[in-house]
């Protein structure tokens, strides 16, 4: 097998790594690609492809994330990591868990670590990495990347990230909801939410968006209830599909063009949080991208037009 045959056979599993890094799909796909690029110059072939590949992905998304991270600090309102519809890892045994661990919930937790607890603990949690392949791809010592494992693991505990209802269980829960809103139920969505329920919105200050987090779900039903149906009013559609492994939908406006993606995390048999991505720069690598601005010119007037 030559060199390319080598790497593209790795692909999905690198870009699965430094996306559960990065949280950016744009990022993550650049993170591959210089990985290619520094595999390709290589003049000595590695012992195992595999294991210098990851490395090398790892250490770029490490350098990656700590410059993002001074970006994110200056970001404009709530951020969420970029949408991502299907994971190109794929491991029939392990596809619940996987399908956790790139949720916006996990993703977002992971956001509390370093870059480098986050890189061992994607590693060693998500995808089995011993502890000796780690130390080399980081450069600590073994027992170092033990007790760096050990805090992370502390971190997401502390923020709950497991979800305890099963896969079906989402699915049924997640079309309730998607029928109320259609409806403008906001009863139907209350019974859905978890009491402490929020609504966060990602425009990153070029797309309208909430000020802060909408919280309760009193307040997030209503929000929901009011705003949806006037969308689906200007034709706007809802393709319901999974985002980040969950439950979620895109919607489109007239033209077909991606305008958000709306992402559920379920626990306890309640809807958690509603996700919203709706920054044009966080949707491209997903299709043509709407005018969100234009969009909600034409919800005011439809809401005066109902008034």
């Amino acid at each position: 097998m030559g060199k390319v045959e080598e790497f593209e056979e790795l692909r999905p599993l690198l870009f699965s790594i430094a996306y559960r890094i990065l949280g950016s799909v744009g990022e993550a796909e650049d993170a591959v690609q210089e990985t290619w690029l520094r595999f390709d110059g290589s003049s000595t072939l590695p012992t195992s492809t595999k294991a210098f590949l990851s490395a090398t992905v790892t250490r770029i998304s490490i350098d990656v994330l700590r410059s993002a991270r001074v970006r994110r600090e200056e970001y404009v309102g709530p951020w969420l990591p970029e949408p991502l519809l299907s994971d190109p890892y794929q491991d029939p045994a392990r596809s619940a868990e996987l399908a956790d661990s790139v949720s916006m919930a996990a993703l977002l937790l992971l956001e509390r670590l370093s870059p480098l607890e986050r890189a061992v603990f994607v590693l060693r949690e998500v995808f089995g990495f011993g502890f000796d392949e780690i130390a080399e791809t980081v450069g600590r010592s073994e027992s170092a990347c033990r007790q760096l494992v050990v805090r992370a693991r502390r971190h997401m505990r502390e923020g709950r990230p497991r979800f305890e209802a099963d896969r079906q269980e989402r699915r049924e829960l997640a079309t309730r909801f998607f029928d109320a809103l259609k409806g403008g139920d906001v009863g139907g969505l209350r019974e859905l939410l978890a009491g402490d329920a929020q609504l966060v919105g990602d425009g990153g200050g070029k797309a309208p968006q909430l000020g802060k987090a909408v919280m309760g779900a009193d307040n997030v039903a209503r929000v929901l209830g009011t705003v949806f149906p006037l969308l689906l009013r200007i034709d706007v559609t809802m393709e319901p599909r999974e985002v980040n492994g969950q439950p979620g939908a895109i919607f489109r406006d007239r033209d077909g063009r991606i305008l958000h993606t709306l992402a559920l995390d379920v626990l306890d048999a309640r809807i958690q949080a509603v996700r919203v991505v709706i920054n044009p720069d966080k949707l491209g690598h997903i299709g043509p991208v709407a005018d969100a601005w234009a969009i909600d010119r034409e919800v005011k007037r439809a809401r005066r037009q109902a008034n």
